[in-house]
Parts: C-alpha cells; structure tokens; sequence
C-alpha cells in the first residue's frame, strides 16, 4: 500500500472507521474472576494458558498470525456470552481456533480435523469438536466478521507511516512489514493477558503502537492524539492500557536470554549461542508453559533449525558473531509473509489492497467456496453469513 496522496488517506480513514463500528456491535467487556471452586467457572489463568497453548499449535501448523487472533477473539467473545466449566475449555479452545483457520487461511493450510485432533492432544474427538463448532456458531449468530486487535494494528500503522513519512528512514533496517510483524508478536503476547481484556481490541493496538513511536518519534504525541480523535477512544483509559501494556511486555523482554550472541549454521542447521564457553544442545520452546502429551497438551515442534545451545563456563575461545538482528528477523518470518503486500513489497495488485483489509466471515465447513481475484488471490467475503436451513 502507498503511504502518500488522498485516495490511500481515504481508504485508511473507511477501513479504520468500518472497524470500530463493528467493534462497537461486537464487543463486551469480559474479564474473568477467580473463583474459589475452580470447577465451577473458568479462571484467569487457565485462560491464559489456554492461549499460550493456541500460540504453539499455530507455529506446530504454520498457520497465519490473523488467524491466531481471530481464535483468541472468537473464544474471548464465546466465553463473555456463555458461563462454561474449565472442563470444556479444551474444546472450546480448539474448536475456535479450526474456525478461526477454516476462515482465514487458504483451504491447503487448514488442519485436517481428524489430525487437529490427534496432534494438538487436545482430548476431543473430531465429532465432539464439530458439536462444539455448531454450539460456537449459534451463540454467536453464525457471525465470525469481527475486527480484531490485529486488524487495528495493522491500520494504525499504515496511518503512521502516511502521515510521517520519515518512519522509514528512522526504522533501523527494518522493512514497514517487517517492524510491523515485531508488533504483531507484541500483540499476540498482551492479547494473551486476562488483566488487557477490559480494553477493547483498538484500545490494545494503538497502545502498542504509541510505546514504539515514542521510541521513534520526537512528535510521537500529535500523532498518537490523532489517531485518538479518529477512533474515539478516551485518553485517559489510553493511558492505563500503556502503563499496563508496558508492564506485560517488560516480562517478555525480561524472559529473553541477557545480550546473546547467535551463530546460524547451515551445514548443520543450527542456532548456536556463543560466548567463549562450551556448547550444550537445548531444544527451543514457544513462549508459554511447558504443555506436554503428560497433561494433554502439546510440545512446539523442536525442527532442525530449532535446536539452541546455551553457553558452558570453558577456557575454549570461541569467535564473537553478529548475526543477532537475523535471528531476530527469522522469528518474524511467519508474521512477514502476511504482511509484505499490505505495504506494496510484494508488488500486489492494486484490487486487493482495500479487501485484504477487511475481516472475513467464516465459510461452512461442507462449502468451502468463496470468490476469488485469480491475478492477486485476495477474497471478496459477504458482509453476512446465513445459517444454513
């Protein structure tokens, strides 16, 4: 997308503007309580947990980021219209997110049912997860065309970068999709953060994304008061969200390891930490807690590529490297891929750049169809979804 002239000004203000109103039909206010009988309602966090585990099924499926957030949304929306025992939490959690996958990925990148559920160890079966999806659906009136946090995101920082131009130049070596993909991971940590859910998902994003400009910009303010003015937001809950949303990311910069150095090898396809010591072989998690096939969840995927070895105290001298900022933009591959075109790096064609905006609506699992640009890819989705007679 271009980041200058009025037409591309005008399509950030429509879809900024289609997506808080439909935030403002969708959303409710749903923190969940601790309970002292933890049988009888969903607790914080086993919420939580729930979603750090969704965040390693999308990295053992290599689905999208979008469809990520759409399952956390989806199970967030459910769970605010139905009180449901802990019990059933599982599957609700994975029902939501074969939804979320069946409507944003492409129809070779959805998961088989039958191996979702064997992979995820979710402890369903593939009927008990299509009874799960119907009872999702109707609760939800059959409409998944929701704007969530990503959706703003992505917004917000197009608007950013229209309107001051020199983010471009000040990015360090970062590519526009590429700082946003180190956003979007930002995102996907805080959203899974029972104390962020008493903002709303536009709230969330403009949070994120006024921590960075600060970083970035001196008149960082003026434009974060714009975007305040254009979403209607109130400043002063703004500021809460910041100060809790600088918090929460604080314990994710604090879990990383303290000024590693990396070494990619390709012969053997490793990541190597060096710091004049000796080597131990590690395999790597996603951030989460540490689910395994024991309690009926999974472990990531340890690939070949994945496995980190942590420094020994030895006399060996080892050679200092400098490849941190690839590593770096390794973990951001997933998001980047989804991203580029939205910034015209992909060279994407001129039709898809307002409809890849818009939020899609779920497809039933028996009619996959949907209509499609054949030169671009990108879908035309219908503004409603009709439950089937």
């Amino acid at each position: 997308m271009k980041f200058s002239g009025p037409v591309e000004s005008q399509r950030l203000s429509l879809l900024l503007e289609m997506a808080i109103s439909r935030e403002a039909q969708m959303w409710k206010a749903h923190v969940p309580k601790i309970q002292p009988n933890q049988d009888v309602a969903i607790s914080p966090k086993q919420r939580d947990e729930v979603i750090q585990w969704l965040a390693k099924l999308k990295y053992q499926f290599h689905l999208y980021p979008e469809t990520l957030a759409l399952a956390i949304s989806l199970l967030d929306r459910f769970l605010a219209v139905v009180k449901a025992r802990p019990k059933y939490l599982n599957c609700i959690a994975i029902s939501c997110f074969f939804l979320a996958a069946k409507t944003i990925e492409e129809d070779e990148r959805i998961p088989v049912l039958k191996v979702l559920a064997r992979d995820s160890f979710c402890g369903c079966s593939p009927a008990e997860i299509r009874r799960m999806e119907k009872i999702i659906l109707d609760k939800l009136n059959w409409d998944l065309h929701m704007a969530t946090p990503l959706d703003f995101l992505h917004i917000f920082h197009a608007v950013a970068v229209s309107n001051r131009p020199q983010l471009l130049s000040i990015l360090p070596k970062l590519s526009p999709s590429q700082h946003v993909a180190a956003l979007t991971k930002q995102l996907l940590h805080c959203m899974a953060c029972y104390q962020l859910l008493q903002f709303k998902g536009s709230m969330l994003a403009l949070a994120i994304v006024s921590l960075e400009l600060e970083k970035l910009l001196p008149d960082w303010l003026a434009l974060i008061i714009e975007l305040l003015q254009k979403a209607q937001m109130d400043s002063a809950q703004l500021i809460h969200c910041r100060e809790l949303v600088a918090h929460h990311l604080s314990t994710l910069q604090s879990s990383l390891l303290p000024n590693p150095v990396y070494v990619y090898s390709p012969l053997q396809h490793t990541l190597v930490t060096c710091n004049r010591g000796a080597f131990k072989c590690q395999p790597s998690s996603v951030p989460g807690p540490g689910f395994s096939k024991d309690n009926g969840r999974p472990e990531v995927p340890v690939t070949a590529t994945a496995a980190l070895y942590q420094r020994l105290p030895a006399p060996s001298g080892c050679k200092q490297a400098s490849a941190k900022r690839k590593v770096e933009e390794m973990e951001v591959d997933d998001f980047y891929d989804g991203i580029k075109r939205l910034y015209n790096e992909d060279a994407a064609p001129e039709c898809c750049q307002l409809h890849c905006f818009t939020a899609p609506v779920y497809r039933k699992p028996s009619s996959m169809s949907k209509s499609s640009h054949q030169s671009c890819g990108c879908f035309r989705f219908p503004s409603q979804l009709t439950p089937p007679v």
